[in-house]
């Protein structure tokens, strides 16, 4: 059964509707703002955004102490499958008990536990402790919490916005339910793990009118300085853009889990699951390994790539792309004294490189976007040869027909390596995130918003298609929704969903 541990007011008046009436009475109470009353950047209760963290991972509670922070957002509520535990995987073993207790103030917070935390209890400790010691109250007890989204989203009728932190495959279906009640919506990547469901959630947040922002969207600010040099022919026409990333830093299993454990306590198997079918509990599906499973994750590509190509795409204009193949990698096994190849179409593999193909666009040719991961790199420019330089670990590579353009994974610290100009130093591109707060509160949308997101979207999960097919190329008619040259693809630009769970967009 869903947990709900603080029950609602008994009146069904949400907190805008008080207001709304409060400010037609003359003899309404006065809402005093409380940075009046004293305390840096604070913020009247009636202008603040209430939010939802639905999502209590690693990565859910590293965001959520970015979210505390922010003066004009007050989280209300928090939603998890899963209760407290410290079985989660993370990329140090103490670095993130270590930055929540610092946020909450309390340096000893939970010191010595045996693992890594996490859980919907976690979360809601760090909201009481954060905002108890904000309000100099121990006895705050503000924030709510369920195990399902869906009875977060029925009982919490004066919520403004949701932030989903999720596993991937849970993206489309959470985010929906959510725009369908009238709530906006802040999204971790990627939109969705599967193409139709990437493009439901675009067609609901079209339809709703909700506001929207896509997490990655707010970096890659110095990608459009590499843009502007490419635009005043620095490095002639852009002919290839390369990227590469060291990830995956999580196992991607090349076989599936066959043992049985038990469900660990406290943990809502089914809840996880969502819309996917039925299988057996096992830890290798769950926590910071859920990324490398076509069902459950996105692979390295979605789970970096939105972040160093979102800008790319924008200030490319690139839209979907016309061709994607890939090249990944495998791995063999003994059976029988005979070494074989394990067929694997359910897991993302170690390694591989991904090529996108876009149709040229006004002043723009055909483009070919390049990805790589798993330790794979382009070849080293003749120029960055000529001087026994090598490539970083991650990076990104724009190459014109006349010159090369250098930068870091997200498009930092570029500079030309060769070409007809000679590049002046980057230092601030000057262009930022417009303020997802802002447009929550009516204001302009965000460079983020979900109706900017289905190129990236398509391209990155027709890149799974490809890799799950053992790197077939994939004629791509966007138009038409349909893989052209291998009709039998088209079954993974969506999903097979358990009874109860089919997605249902406005």
């Amino acid at each position: 059964m869903p947990d709900h541990t603080a029950a609602q007011p008994g009146s069904t008046m949400n907190r805008r509707q008080f207001l709304q009436g409060a400010g037609a009475t003359a003899t309404a109470l006065s809402i005093v703002p409380i940075h009046v009353l004293g305390g840096a950047e604070s913020v009247a209760p009636s202008e603040k955004i209430t939010v939802a963290l639905i999502g209590c991972g690693t990565q859910g509670l590293r965001e959520l102490v970015h979210l505390l922070a922010l003066p004009e957002v007050q989280v209300v509520a928090v939603c998890d499958p899963n209760k407290d535990s410290t079985d989660y995987v993370d990329w140090s073993r103490d670095g993130l008990r270590q930055s929540i207790a610092a946020a909450i103030g309390k340096p000893n917070w939970r010191a010595g536990a045996p693992g890594v935390p996490g859980g919907r209890e976690v979360a809601r400790e760090m909201v009481e402790l954060f905002y108890a010691s904000k309000r100099a109250s121990d006895n705050y007890k503000g924030c709510r919490v369920y195990s399902d989204f869906r009875e977060l989203l029925d009982r919490e009728k004066g919520l403004d916005a949701v932030k989903i932190m999720t596993p991937d495959h849970l993206h489309a279906t959470v985010a929906i339910a959510a725009m369908k009640q009238g709530k906006h919506v802040l999204l971790h990547k990627p939109l969705a793990n599967r193409v139709q469901e990437a493009r439901a959630v675009i067609e609901t947040a079209r339809k709703t009118k909700v506001a929207t922002h896509f997490i990655p969207a707010d970096g890659g600010q110095q990608v459009v300085l590499c843009s502007k040099w490419i635009q005043d022919g620095y490095i002639g026409n852009l002919r290839e853009v390369h990227n590469w990333s060291n990830r995956p830093v999580w196992p991607q299993y090349a076989t599936l889990p066959t043992g049985t454990p038990p469900v660990p306590r406290d943990f809502d198997w089914d809840l996880w699951l969502g819309p996917s079918v039925d299988r057996p509990y096992h830890p290798n599906y769950t926590h910071a390994v859920f990324r490398g499973w076509y069902e459950f994750g996105g692979g390295p590509v979605a789970d970096m790539g939105h972040y160093s190509l979102w800008r790319v795409f924008s200030e490319l204009g690139l839209e979907a792309p016309i061709l994607v193949e890939s090249t990944p990698s495998h791995t063999c096994t003994i059976r029988d004294q005979v070494s074989v190849k394990i067929r694997n179409d359910f897991s993302f593999p170690s390694a591989c490189t991904i090529r996108f193909k876009f149709a040229a666009k006004g002043k723009r040719p055909a483009l070919d976007l390049f990805w790589y991961d798993g330790g794979m790199k382009p070849r080293i420019p003749e120029e960055l040869d000529r001087t026994g330089g090598e490539l970083a670990a991650e990076g990104m590579m724009f190459v014109g027909d006349k010159g090369v353009i250098l930068a870091d994974f997200r498009g930092e610290n570029p500079r030309v390596l060769s070409g007809d100009k000679t590049a002046v130093p980057p230092g601030n591109a000057g262009v930022g995130n417009s303020s997802w707060v802002k447009a929550f509160k009516g204001g302009e949308p965000t460079n983020g918003n979900f109706l900017l997101a289905g190129p990236i979207s398509e391209a990155f999960n027709l890149g799974a298609i490809s890799l799950r097919l053992g790197g077939k190329r994939l004629l791509w008619d966007s138009a038409g929704v349909r893989i052209t040259n291998l009709p039998e693809a088209n079954r993974y630009l969506s999903r097979e969903y358990r009874k109860g769970w089919e997605l249902q967009p406005a």
